[in-house]
């Protein structure tokens, strides 16, 4: 691979990086009582809870509800930055990425 294509290649990584980072997941859970959101990079932005939703008798089931929805939304970034970088792996690979 000429230095032109890895530079090239390079480029494009960067562009898919700051894609990610302008990405926004959005996950709730107990029907709206917790909301969280994450950019692309797994980076925690924002969590809602709603107070009206939540039992303040039952915290245990608010914690869940976080973890469960914090857990999904990283699994949603993983999946999309993998999708976006899949048709890139071989080339990255021959850059000793």
């Amino acid at each position: 691979m000429s230095r032109f294509d890895q530079a090239k290649m390079l480029m494009r990584v960067k562009k898919i990086q700051s894609e990610l980072q302008k990405m926004v997941i959005e996950v709730e859970k107990g029907d709206g009582a917790v909301r969280v959101e994450m950019n692309g990079e797994q980076k925690l932005k924002k969590v809602h809870i709603d107070p009206d939703s939540v039992d303040l008798e039952d915290i245990g089931q608010l914690e869940r509800w976080l973890e469960d929805a914090i857990k999904d939304a990283i699994k949603e970034s993983q999946q999309i930055a993998a999708e976006k970088m899949q048709p890139m792996m071989g080339a990255l690979s021959n850059l000793g990425l």
